[in-house]
């Protein structure tokens, strides 16, 4: 997974059992690696407030079609 807040940004290698953060206002993509698909759990705490809060950014990785 990527992650961006301002200039500082990080990729964090997801693995069974991993929990990562995104703070609001974060840039943030993920994909599966080469070894297989990947299964993600999102959870927001408060309740999302609609779908004005999300937008597109763009990250280091090409968007499937």
């Amino acid at each position: 997974m990527w992650r961006r807040q301002a200039e500082r940004q990080e990729t964090v290698p997801l693995r069974a059992g991993t929990c990562v953060s995104i703070p609001a206002g974060t840039h943030f993509q993920f994909r599966a690696g080469p070894g297989g698909p990947l299964a993600a759990i999102g959870v927001t705490m408060p309740p999302w407030p609609g779908t004005d809060e999300a937008y597109q950014v763009p990250g280091p990785w090409p968007a499937d079609p």
